[in-house]
């Protein structure tokens, strides 16, 4: 477990960046956690986080076939948005954990 200090809050993180706790999180972490990663955040990757996260809460693990599903976005926008490994680093910026199906 590591320590990161982001927006001026001190988050508890694993040693891959994810949050322990994601009622840590918060809009601001969110923007500038996007922008260590060089991602250029808008609204739509808000929607995207916000989506995220509901449904982590809900059913504790969203996959890619869930999010192509979801009627905010496409895989193909998804993997945009999100370039590298979308769905780790989606993940991180929404503060959830590293999602089951990422080895």
């Amino acid at each position: 477990m590591t320590n990161r200090q982001y927006a001026g809050k001190e988050i508890n993180c694993d040693d891959e960046g994810y949050f322990i706790d994601p009622v840590q999180w918060s809009c601001e972490i969110a923007i500038e956690m996007a922008r260590e990663e060089g991602i250029e955040f808008t609204a739509k990757h808000m929607e995207v986080l916000c989506y995220l996260r509901e449904n982590h809460f809900r059913h504790k693990n969203v996959s890619l076939r869930n999010i192509n599903h979801s009627g905010i976005i496409t895989l193909k926008e998804f993997y945009a948005m999100f370039p590298g490994a979308p769905l780790r680093t989606a993940y991180r910026l929404a503060g959830l954990p590293k999602p089951e199906s990422c080895v």
